[in-house]
């Protein structure tokens, strides 16, 4: 059984080779090799952090592919009326509250733990199952600011034995086989520019973006441990504004439409096309900014340079209901994705433009909407051309879900693990803070430092964890 004793322990052994800056670079070659194990597939232990709305979604995603045996479950919120359904599915599991008591009291009864909670508690809970020897499932984004992305990441490579998978489920899906096909027959080549857009409203509220201060403490809701909700992130009153959800959309819980939709929209363009760190990010359009909530919509401009044979790579991204992206000549119409989850703000209306992107390369344009649908070229007469020139485009062997179980097993490889995925996560970071700053950024991705702005350095570590949350932050 793995203590907060023994996790301080464990952090101290192995905090001499984790290093931050830029003289160990993260990359999938660092993997071992996890597909050489014999045995056939059989049942993972599993703890569920988070068990309301979306880790609801989840857990039955995992309970369908029948290879779980849930042993815990863990919620801030247990036995309010959104947890109580999962509660009733796995009687005999153990519950807790907090899931630092539940390492504590249960940590050798599971040996894979699913994370399914606000964006700025990924962190601590990721890393504290990763210290006490766990295979780690955690929504996207990894994490919310650059070093926790970072410490992750290297924290991962140190151990090479447990699996990690990040929850963008577009990587086990068509797209990603089809973009690694396609970018190997020499149909995707030479991009230069990619449109990554988000323009319905499941991500926007109605809220004053004159606000010049925090929500008004309200009461807190029966049953529910808001002190551990908070995590490391200095202490907030309760307001229902932060709660359900809606701590997307504020800056000191969540990572706006970008980091909610971007690793379902550029995920495959990221890995395939190499695109590692910016050396730009600049915020070039913003409306309703403020210093605590995102904006209501925004376009952040990404650049990236040559890799290899391949030309640098100018990524926008636009974000809100009245900020549509140009569209080329040909374009179609708009698709969206049937495998988007519902959430507890309402299903993903349609609009004028679904979720997805618009990639340029010297020859071509392709289209795709989000999660894992697939691109196809633009326009329809260009397309007709291509048809017999296409790669046969294999099938995927597993869906995100029993990939993460397979690995944990030793029979696959996860396609999203922390080594890939979490540079992914700091470009979203990046992003975060242009759009914080509303400004201009250069980076250098040597010394993943901005070489231009001094506050926007400072915001790579965010606020300093509250008392007793350091521990999961000291090297």
């Amino acid at each position: 059984m793995v203590t907060r004793r023994d996790f301080l322990k464990t952090m101290a052994m192995t905090s001499a080779g984790l290093a931050w800056g830029g003289s160990q670079m993260i990359n999938a070659a660092n993997v071992a090799d996890l597909s050489t194990s014999n045995g056939k597939a059989g049942k993972v232990k599993i703890a569920y952090v988070g068990i309301g709305n979306r880790g609801e979604q989840i857990i039955g995603d995992f309970e369908r592919t029948g290879m779980v045996e849930v042993v815990a479950l863990c919620d801030v919120s247990m036995g309010q009326k959104h947890t109580q359904k999962v509660m009733n599915k796995y009687p005999k599991a153990k519950r807790f509250t907090d899931f630092r008591e539940m390492f504590d009291k249960a940590g050798n009864e599971f040996d894979a733990v699913a994370i399914a909670t606000p964006d700025h508690s990924h962190f601590p809970i990721s890393m504290l199952a990763l210290a006490s020897g766990k295979h780690v499932f955690v929504e996207k984004p990894m994490a919310r600011t650059f070093y926790e992305a970072e410490l992750l990441m290297q924290a991962a490579l140190k151990r090479p034995n447990q699996v990690t998978q990040v929850g963008n489920q577009g990587h086990s899906e068509g797209n990603y086989f089809q973009f690694k096909a396609w970018l190997d027959a020499g149909i995707i080549k030479d991009v230069t520019a990619v449109t990554a857009h988000m323009n319905n409203p499941r991500r926007w509220h109605g809220w004053d973006p004159n606000i010049y201060k925090l929500p008004e403490g309200q009461q807190l809701p029966k049953d529910m441990d808001w002190d551990t909700w908070l995590c490391a992130v200095p202490y907030h009153d309760y307001n229902a504004k932060y709660d359900q959800g809606n701590w997307r959309c504020w800056y000191d819980f969540g990572m706006g439409a970008l980091g909610d939709w971007g690793a379902h929209i550029l995920d495959t363009v990221h890995e395939f096309l190499n695109l590692g760190l910016p050396y730009e990010v600049t915020l070039t359009h913003a409306k309703g900014h403020n210093d605590y909530f995102f904006p209501m919509s925004s376009t952040i401009l990404f650049r990236f340079p040559a890799r290899g044979n391949m030309p640098p790579v100018d990524v926008t991204w636009y974000d809100g209901i009245d900020n549509l992206p140009p569209i080329p000549a040909g374009y179609g119409v708009s698709g969206l994705d049937p495998n988007i989850p519902a959430t507890n703000q309402g299903d993903t209306p349609k609009s004028k433009l679904n979720p997805g992107k618009i990639i340029y390369s010297k020859d071509l344009i392709f289209k795709g909407a989000s999660h894992g649908s697939t691109l196809s070229i633009i326009p329809e007469e260009k397309a007709k051309e291509m048809a017999n020139k296409l790669p046969e485009v294999p099938k995927s062997p597993s869906n995100h879900y029993a990939n993460f179980l397979l690995a944990c097993q030793g029979l696959e490889k996860t396609r999203s693990p922390f080594e890939i995925n979490g540079v992914l996560s700091q470009v979203f970071c990046l992003g975060v803070i242009a759009q914080r700053l509303n400004t201009q950024l250069f980076f250098d991705s040597r010394t993943k430092q901005f070489t231009n702005n001094a506050f926007a350095n400072s915001m790579l570590y965010g606020v300093p964890p509250r008392k007793g949350w350091e521990q999961f932050y000291k090297l």
